[in-house]
């Protein structure tokens, strides 16, 4: 089993502050009539089904706040949001995957979500992925897949660098790691207004991401995600200074990318072929560099996944079920003792701690009531052919 930096004793002195989801019904009624992509329960009840994320803010045992978003058992599926955004504006996603047996833990970075700022004023990325590793080990999470949009798939690949030991997969979507954005970083370090520009078309990207007048269902859900975090930014807007500055001090992830290659952490970077904001082409240069694969998003601006709450868990039923991906699961569950059909209480007792903090602050779920959706993706995806003949070379 990996090594954890965090030590026992540290991780019980965490304590929890919870906000029942029945308070803030973010995901609206567990009984939602509305057609929400999920298939009616066959045990008659004609309802409509999703999990319920559960909020909590922790602090830990160096007395840093953290906003956690926890649902579902088995295997842990760790989400980094991007920048401005929060762990909860993904619920529609993430309960979704819940329901193919997955537990999902949602971290909000320093100065986002129920995070507090870091006390150096969090104009250094390396902090934010140190916060991040606390958090891991307090929560008391051994081994997890790591997924990060835009800003979080920069942290999520800086751990997985420093601690492959501690990751499954790594999945960049849409993330600010490769070449291509390492190239924009270092020009917009001679030209500040460059990332201003940068700034001015993500919020355009996320205006537009609410589809007010194609679908004004998934408007007002969306909407009911987006409105606290609108009015946190405008009550101290002040309070995106730091993660800003850090990434216009960014350096080169170049290495990052390289180290996981060594390791054997396998990558996939899923990307939209219309993000203005980060373009294709640093996915591409992500993959080659860590040995990985890319799956375009056809269609898919730079907050694609919450344009669309079926498109991630569609490309994940699709990536997990290839043989390939069986493999994968069948070595990483042979190197934590586990038979490939382990059953959920065996996989949880391998990939957290007995006493983990995650573990007790997952609500309680009823895994039978739970069904897959049946909606399709308003996306189309496909793996870049190109970038796999490249990394088959490489690696021949």
């Amino acid at each position: 089993m990996p090594k954890k930096s965090g030590s026992g004793t540290a991780r019980r002195r965490t304590k929890v502050s919870t906000v029942e989801l029945s308070a803030v019904p973010l995901l609206g009624p567990s009984t939602d009539t509305a057609n929400d992509g999920v298939a009616e329960a066959a045990a008659g009840e004609g309802s409509r089904r999703l999990p319920r994320l559960a909020r909590h803010q922790v602090t830990l045992a160096d007395g840093h706040r953290v906003g956690v978003t926890v649902c579902g058992r088995g295997v842990p599926i760790v989400l980094i949001h991007g920048f401005t955004a929060e762990g909860m504006l993904y619920a529609q996603t993430l309960s979704r995957i819940v329901a193919m047996g997955f537990k999902v833990v949602a971290i909000d970075t320093a100065d986002h979500g129920s995070t507090q700022g870091l006390p150096t004023g969090g104009g250094n990325f390396e902090e934010y992925t140190k916060l991040l590793g606390r958090v891991i080990d307090e929560l008391g999470i051994r081994k997890a897949v790591f997924c990060g949009h835009s800003m979080g798939g920069r942290l999520i690949t800086e751990y997985a660098a420093n601690h492959p030991e501690r990751v499954l997969t790594v999945i960049l979507l849409d993330a600010i790691v490769g070449e291509t954005w390492d190239r924009i970083v270092a020009a917009s370090r001679f030209n500040p207004l460059l990332l201003v520009g940068i700034g001015g078309i993500l919020l355009a990207d996320s205006l537009y991401t609410v589809p007010f007048l194609r679908d004004p269902t998934q408007a007002l859900k969306l909407g009911r995600l987006v409105g606290p975090t609108v009015r946190a930014h405008m009550t101290n807007p002040l309070h995106m200074l730091g993660p800003g500055v850090s990434i216009l001090r960014s350096r080169s992830s170049r290495w990052m990318l390289q180290k996981i290659r060594r390791a054997g952490v396998p990558l996939v970077a899923i990307h939209g072929d219309r993000d203005i904001v980060v373009p294709l082409s640093t996915a591409r240069s992500a993959a080659r560099l860590a040995g990985g694969m890319v799956v375009v998003v056809e269609g898919g601006t730079h907050s694609w996944l919450l344009k669309d709450p079926e498109a991630l868990p569609a490309i994940f039923r699709e990536l997990f079920s290839s043989k390939r991906a069986e493999r994968s699961r069948a070595r990483d569950f042979a190197s934590v003792g586990l038979a490939p059909d382990a059953t959920v209480d065996e996989i949880e007792a391998a990939f957290y701690d007995p006493d983990a903090l995650v573990l007790r602050l997952t609500p309680e779920l009823d895994v039978a009531s739970l069904f897959q959706s049946e909606a399709k993706s308003r996306y189309r995806w496909h793996i870049d052919r190109a970038v796999a003949a490249e990394v088959a070379r490489q690696a021949g």
